[in-house]
């Protein structure tokens, strides 16, 4: 099936997830936490939306394989001969949920060839779903109301958007050394996978990730990003592609929205 056969149905998917993790959310007392091997959070919410999501997608592309956040036990020898697959992350956000503050979302992609060809990225507490397919658009519907979106173009006045849970001194240096270029910047803080959805739908201008995420956290995000056409460059500037290592860790990264402006100036 073709990704724009698919888009509908994972939308509707990662609604259903984001129910199952409101239920929870909005549940009275306090939510039970476990750690995982890397000291991360995860919650029932998290393997509530986990099942739900592999479950449906199994049945909609039962030839794909899927790997999600909470289901990574499988190899790399068997990873690597994946063509296409998709690459879930269930809660991403897992802390800002806890804190119960509302910026963590659902995230679901394709990868076609270490291409993140088509990305929905669902936040429940807002209802406004951000979803994308490479080629044919980016979209952002907001209480059933759908919109096109598309990045902004570089002006004298610049947006970053920085992460709400990992600031540290190699991101304020670089910040430093934008604000000498441009006449106005202004710091706009965000949870999970919305730091990307902001530059795709222009309303930051780039965001700067000097710290490590994981696969799942960037592919749904990277492909509304690109549908919109922005870009996400790793640490050498390249565009950044998914599938070709054994550890599943990003590099550093920076999600740009206008293609033509020289951010690796800096």
């Amino acid at each position: 099936m073709l990704p724009s056969d698919l888009i509908d149905s994972v939308k509707k998917i990662s609604r259903e997830a984001g129910a199952a993790i409101l239920e929870i959310y909005h549940r009275e007392g306090s939510i039970e936490v476990t750690s995982k091997d890397d000291d991360s959070p995860l919650t029932e919410a998290d393997l509530a939306a986990h099942k739900i999501i592999v479950s449906a997608l199994s049945q909609l592309t039962p030839e794909l394989p899927i790997l999600s956040e909470e289901s990574t036990n499988i190899s790399w020898d068997e990873r690597q001969a994946w063509s296409q697959y998709w690459l879930v992350d269930p809660l991403d956000g897992t802390k800002e949920f806890l804190k119960r503050n509302g910026e963590f979302t659902v995230n679901i992609a394709l990868i076609d060839n270490h291409v993140p060809v088509l990305g929905a990225v669902y936040v429940p507490v807002n209802n406004i779903l951000y979803s994308g397919v490479l080629g044919q658009g980016a979209f952002k519907e907001n209480n059933g109301v759908e919109q096109e979106i598309s990045v902004a173009l570089t002006s004298e006045e610049v947006k970053i958007v920085a992460s709400r849970s990992h600031r540290g001194s190699d991101l304020d240096a670089w910040i430093k050394k934008v604000e000498k270029y441009f006449r106005k910047v202004e710091l706009l803080s965000m949870g999970s996978s919305l730091k990307i959805c902001l530059v795709a739908e222009g309303k930051a201008d780039i965001y700067p990730r000097l710290a490590l995420t994981s696969e799942w956290d960037t592919a749904a995000a990277q492909a509304i990003l690109e549908a919109a056409g922005g870009t996400l460059k790793d640490s050498e500037f390249n565009t950044y592609r998914y599938n070709q290592k054994e550890n599943i860790l990003n590099p550093f990264f920076f999600a740009i929205g206008d293609t033509n402006f020289d951010w690796q100036q800096f």
